[in-house]
């Protein structure tokens, strides 16, 4: 059966409009015969990453970027959304996996996926959203580790600059002539020196015959001590035996006479405390103690009375003149005023 040329023709337009639409997939990067797994992740810029740029999983491509939508709307981190796809079906992406944005090489620029370390339950279906971040690029990281070289540069220089600066002070007219001086004292200082060692080796000869008698002194002196040594072996004697003298003495019986001397101290303490014998009973005793005061107080009364009037209890002859009361003889009355004298007012 002959086709004619419409019909040739048609079939050749519908197969190179299926090539279009196959090329055209295929370079938006999806499979010629579909069925990827496709999923998507939010960045905060699109890094300059194209459509149809790769997916790569340890450096291997695994899948392409299929659409790159700008989300003005969305927060600071989430303003870029970039779908991609899967094409190898063996691959599963497991939950904690990260989606990052970076460069593949020096020239191109792609999606890195990165499985977790560990992995958790679950796995990502097609369609599911799957976090992403941004890496550092090249520029990124050249000038992070240009940064601190930059500033401890920058303190190298002023550094350097003020080097600079005190050495040219220095080497001025007055810093020269001030070098100068200094060189001059230097010079005379070790000349000087020179001087004080050529002093100290004429010293040192002198007192080198002197230090050649005091040696000979020193042994002198070495030989008395050994000739001595018996008289000395005594003195040491004697030292010990004085030693073991006072370390035989009976301390010990010196401290327990000086115990048994505090308990029986004590033991007294206990009998005044608890009313025993005469002291305790002083001391206890309000009754005796009252008596005792009124018997002072009676006493200091007859006293003052005795003072006040002493006809009352002592007979005193003044010119003839006879008082009643009680007779004395002159030596007892001579005692009595001497009593009265004494006696406080």
């Amino acid at each position: 059966m002959k086709l004619s040329k419409e019909i040739k023709a048609g079939f050749i337009a519908v197969g190179a409009i299926v090539l279009l639409v196959l090329g055209i997939n295929f370079l938006k990067g999806y499979s010629l015969l579909g069925g990827d797994n496709t999923f998507y992740s939010y960045f905060p810029n699109s890094g300059q990453v194209m459509v149809s740029g790769n997916v790569t999983l340890n450096g291997v491509i695994i899948g392409k970027i299929l659409d790159i939508e700008n989300v003005p709307t969305n927060p600071e981190n989430r303003r870029v959304k970039i779908k991609f796809s899967v094409s190898e079906s063996d691959i599963k992406l497991p939950k904690g996996t990260i989606i990052e944005l970076g460069s593949l090489d020096l020239l191109t620029k792609g999606l890195i996926v990165n499985y977790p370390n560990k992995p958790k339950n679950g796995e990502y279906r097609s369609g599911d959203e799957i976090p992403g971040k941004m890496s550092a690029d090249m520029f990124s990281q050249v000038k992070q580790y240009a940064d601190p070289i930059s500033q401890k540069l920058q303190t190298l220089i002023l550094h350097i600059d003020g080097m600079v600066n005190s050495l040219s002070g220095v080497f001025d007219e007055k810093g020269s002539n001030d070098i100068t001086a200094s060189i001059k004292e230097l010079k005379i200082t070790i000349r000087k020196i020179g001087d004080l060692s050529s002093e100290i080796q004429g010293f040192v000869g002198q007192e080198k015959a002197q230090f050649s008698k005091i040696m000979d002194h020193v042994e002198r002196i070495t030989l008395n001590l050994e000739k001595s040594s018996d008289e000395v072996s005594a003195i040491i004697g004697n030292t010990k035996k004085v030693t073991d003298d006072m370390v035989s003495a009976d301390f010990k019986g010196t401290i327990l006479e000086a115990q048994t001397t505090l308990k029986k101290f004590n033991f007294m303490l206990e009998d005044v405390n608890s009313g025993k014998g005469t002291l305790g009973k002083l001391v206890h005793d309000e009754k005796l103690y009252n008596e005792l005061v009124e018997t002072n107080n009676e006493l200091q009364e007859l006293v003052d009375d005795l003072q006040a009037h002493p006809e009352r209890y002592v007979h005193l002859s003044v010119i003839g003149r006879k008082n009643k009361g009680l007779q004395l003889t002159g030596k007892e009355e001579g005692k009595l005023k001497k009593w009265l004298d004494t006696i406080p007012e």
